[in-house]
């Protein structure tokens, strides 16, 4: 079975929490703080996985989490860390937010492996650490053991985990698409040109998942075709498959037309052009701007008197708007060598570059909605609070003990108004900000 669409839930691993635990010393206050600290939770990591080219088996497990840290453990044990949750996708596959439809990853190109969520990060234990100055006058990467608190009596608790729900949609990736009717020979002209091996009937009814093929031509590199399943009126509107069979050509750069030239099915393909061009157009509007070429095809069961009247009747139709008509006969290989050779060439003018999808969404975006509060102790002098949800999954993911986490955590204060409220709040310099179990002197 065949299935390009999916929805999953994904959820990265809690961190462990932090232990409370004291060793028996004689002279130590409370016999010393030396509880561990706590694993970190697991990440969410796709990967691509060549051999795979459906997303069958998201249609049977639609929940992924990675395992939760471990609770740190006395005698400064340090708990173990979630294994992470490594998700195998095909090659093509974006993953979209589902409530924004936003692109959180384009799995193609040079994103072949993707840490989308990280795993919390592990709670501090109790134990005692060396004071440490952070970076601009800042005070304190230390963990709970204060000049004015020597025996600390709580550990920090596991950060929690992060969780998303998921759109996956595949994509095929190929640069040139056939598209046309049920029946118009695209299958038989795949089966020419490539080493595809497709199903080939005289059915009314079209395939039910895109074909992929290489053409290798003399001189050149080739390229990668695809049978994109029949598109009909409405499509993109959603009727029938219309979405399913869409999507796929969103991907490539040259787009061919296959049309019953001589009519055997009783179709206008002149109509069919512009039926399939209208769809198309709809569903995005980039895909009628990308050059396309028609084939004309089953010309061997035309006359010489038909043949020549279809033909025209097509090039006078499409030649001045710059698309070529290639009269072609996917039986016998006639016509089919000139018109490869043309799609070659449009590709060449086209560059390198392949489509892909531009990152539009982030995990830590949900972190903007979370509040926070900023305010002045009541019970201690000169002191400032700084908590809530968004400020605690920001001390998650950075680690204050590097000067780039430093750096990070200060850009993060000044670009949320946090430093902005302090100053509201009368904070001088050399007052004390607390922030959950972390604390610093403030400067200006």
């Amino acid at each position: 079975m065949f299935v390009d669409k999916a929805k999953i839930y994904v959820r990265s691993g809690k961190g462990g929490d932090g232990h409370v635990s004291f060793r028996r010393e004689l002279y130590v206050p409370a016999g010393g703080p030396n509880g561990g600290d706590g694993g970190k939770g697991g990440d969410v990591i796709f990967e691509v996985e060549k051999g795979l080219n459906t997303l069958t088996d998201f249609r049977h497990i639609r929940k992924y989490a990675a395992g939760d840290g471990q609770p740190g453990g006395k005698n400064r044990c340090h708990g173990a860390d979630g294994e992470d949750m490594i998700i195998k996708v095909p090659e093509g596959t974006i993953i979209k937010e589902e409530n924004s439809g936003l692109v959180v990853a384009d799995m193609s190109g040079d994103t072949q492996r993707l840490v989308l969520l990280k795993g919390g990060r592990g709670g501090h234990g109790n134990k005692r650490e060396v004071v440490l100055r952070g970076g601009k006058g800042g005070k304190g990467n230390q963990h709970y053991a204060t000049a004015t608190m020597q025996v600390p009596m709580y550990a920090q608790p596991g950060q929690k985990a992060q969780e998303l729900n998921l759109v996956l949609e595949l994509k095929v990736i190929a640069d040139v698409g056939l598209v046309g009717f049920p029946n118009v020979g695209k299958s038989t002209f795949l089966a020419r040109v490539t080493n595809a091996k497709p199903k080939i009937a005289n059915y009314h009814f079209t395939t039910l998942s895109p074909n992929l093929g290489v053409v290798d031509l003399d001189g050149s590199d080739g390229f990668v075709i695809a049978d994109i399943p029949g598109i009909i009126e409405g499509a993109s509107e959603g009727v029938g498959l219309g979405h399913e069979f869409l999507r796929h050509i969103e991907r490539t750069r040259v787009i061919i037309h296959i049309v019953d030239a001589a009519g055997v099915e009783g179709r206008d393909p002149i109509r069919d052009i512009h039926m399939i061009n209208k769809e198309l157009e709809a569903y995005n509007i980039d895909l009628a701007n990308r050059p396309q070429v028609i084939a004309a095809n089953k010309i061997d069961a035309l006359y010489d008197g038909e043949n020549d009247d279809a033909i025209t009747l097509l090039r006078e139709e499409f030649e001045p708007e710059g698309i070529k008509v290639f009269p072609i006969s996917a039986v016998s290989g006639r016509g089919v060598r000139e018109l490869l050779y043309h799609v070659n060439n449009l590709l060449k003018e086209l560059g390198e570059e392949k489509i892909t999808f531009e990152r539009e969404f982030f995990p830590e975006q949900v972190e903007e909605n979370l509040p926070f509060t900023v305010f002045k102790s009541e019970e201690e002098e000169d002191v400032y609070h700084v908590e809530g949800p968004r400020v605690e999954r920001m001390l998650g993911y950075t680690n204050l003990e590097s000067e780039k986490g430093f750096d990070f955590f200060q850009k993060f204060m000044k670009d949320n108004g946090i430093l902005d409220e302090l100053e509201a709040l009368g904070i001088q310099d050399g007052d004390t900000v607390k922030v959950f179990y972390h604390e610093f002197e403030y400067y200006k």
